[in-house]
């Protein structure tokens, strides 16, 4: 096991989100932001109260379950359990930032980008992902990366945080391997 971040380090990574975000969108004018459950949510919750911060302002804040677009439901390969989103406010004409944990094959965000649109039609969504580890089977790119960590396929990086896990940190794990 191999320590990429720790809680001081997942803490700056996600002021640097939370400082591109704002920029990028030009300040937070029909800014939203959601997180892709259950990680995501956290990296989400953490940029708002970073954003509510640095610009004295709450963005609305939405839970998107992924699960019923995963491309791989109707496979038998797909583990996941719906428990659904929770979306307050309206989508139409928004800049969502959409935020999310780690970045893989890009097949999550697919499935992300089709549970917004059936929310309803955003002006932008701009992608902001703690760690992204390559392998890219899609063509996306996260517009703000805590942290890039070349991996093989062979790998997994596993982030934990202190609401999820009792402990935070983004570890790197070799096959076969587990954190203790």
């Amino acid at each position: 096991m191999i320590t990429i971040m720790e809680k001081e380090g997942i803490r700056r990574a996600i002021a640097r989100l939370a400082s591109m975000a704002v920029e990028s969108n030009k300040g937070t004018q029909d800014l939203v932001i959601m997180g892709i459950r259950t990680r995501g949510v956290i990296v989400a919750r953490r940029m708002q109260e970073e954003i509510r911060t640095l610009e004295g302002v709450t963005l609305p804040l939405g839970i998107l379950d992924i699960s019923l677009q995963r491309d791989d439901l109707l496979t038998g390969e797909c583990t996941a359990v719906y428990k659904g989103s929770e979306v307050d406010f309206a989508v139409d004409g928004k800049n969502v930032i959409l935020c999310d944990d780690v970045m893989y094959t890009g097949r999550t965000i697919r499935a992300a980008i089709a549970a917004i649109n059936s929310l309803g039609r955003a002006k932008t969504v701009r992608l902001y992902t703690l760690v992204d580890r390559g392998h890219r089977e899609l063509p996306f790119r996260a517009d703000g990366i805590g942290k890039s960590v070349p991996t093989s396929s062979t790998e997994s990086v596993v982030v934990h945080f202190e609401e999820t896990d009792g402990n935070e940190g983004v570890f790197l794990l070799k096959q076969g391997e587990t954190l203790e």
